[in-house]
């Protein structure tokens, strides 16, 4: 892996998610996805002395970014580990239920993207690797050359939305009999030669590879278990804020936060005279969802798939 840390990352709606978490001076957030610190930076300057932010981030140049940030500023310790562990992280520190805001920001950040030897773009030939964290999990490269055809299937389509799925996991396992894919453009000649119908303006391998990516990291996994330790270790008042860069990860944040705001109303019949406590929203939806502006978007075409959403705990 690449020791350089030299490559560029635009924070994506960097203010109205910092708004978003409506920061009290002394109160203790959570970035759940440092990157590049650029959110994290903009908290600490909302911070009083009496403040504290604590980052997380399964990679390891995010974290070296993150541990200078912390010799810096005393207010601020940055781990390596996945937002889902968020709840071991806050028990071990005391700190369980006493979360002022909690932001998310998904997804993979540019340097990431743009650095080849990470293996995540089909852009900028690379080893195909694709985790996150290099020293954690499967690579990439080990599940495409043991996984069934079925599985590599599933991957393109449940995670990438792939609808050639099949064809382009069965020319995946015919070429990989005679010669294994450990390079990114190799890999993504041969998705692009499978896929019969190529969508004006996009790659024929993205799909594929962001289902890949999405597996290798158990993106989806991670967000769901991090969303349910969010609303538990949130204080009463606190913020959720939560970006988004595809369809797969927004419906599973609408939907979250649609079925606390709504509490378990519609399991109940109609008639009851006395809301059980239990049933009881537990969420308020702050807002609706928020979009880059223009000006963010011409200066940042990577931001236009991102959409965030706010909600607010109430119990």
């Amino acid at each position: 892996m690449t020791t350089t840390n030299h490559f560029r990352h635009i924070t994506v709606l960097l203010d109205e998610a910092v708004e978003g978490l409506a920061v009290r001076a002394n109160g203790c957030y959570l970035d759940g996805t440092f990157g590049r610190g650029g959110h994290s930076r903009l908290l600490l300057q909302k911070l009083g002395s009496e403040g504290r932010l604590l980052g997380f981030d399964k990679d390891p140049l995010a974290i070296a970014t993150g541990q200078a940030l912390a010799a810096e500023d005393g207010r601020f310790v940055v781990v390596q580990r996945s937002f889902a562990e968020l709840a071991d992280e806050l028990a071990q520190r005391g700190l369980q239920g006493n979360v002022s805001g909690i932001l998310l920001d998904l997804g993979v950040s540019s340097p990431q993207l743009d650095d080849a030897e990470r293996g995540f773009s089909f852009m900028n030939d690379g080893p195909l690797d694709m985790r996150m964290n290099p020293d954690a999990g499967v690579s990439a490269a080990t599940f495409i050359a043991n996984a069934p055809e079925e599985e590599i299937a599933r991957v393109f389509k449940e995670y990438g939305e792939e609808r050639f799925a099949k064809r382009m996991a069965r020319a995946v396992v015919l070429r990989r009999t005679e010669q294994p894919f450990t390079r990114t453009a190799d890999l993504a000649q041969v998705l692009t030669v499978a896929n019969p119908a190529w969508e004006k303006g996009k790659n024929p391998a993205t799909r594929a590879f962001q289902g890949l990516r999405i597996y290798v990291n158990n993106e989806l996994g991670d967000l769901e278990r991090g969303l349910d330790a969010a609303l538990d270790n949130l204080e009463v008042g606190g913020r959720l804020v939560v970006i988004s860069f595809h369809s797969l990860e927004d419906r599973i944040v609408k939907l979250f936060m649609r079925k606390h705001a709504k509490g378990e109303m519609d399991t109940l019949p109609r008639d009851l005279p006395i809301i059980p406590k239990a049933f009881e929203s537990r969420l308020k939806l702050i807002g609706k969802p928020v979009f880059p502006s223009e000006a963010e978007l011409s200066a940042n075409p990577r931001s236009r798939s991102a959409v965030m959403r706010i909600a607010e705990k109430l119990r």
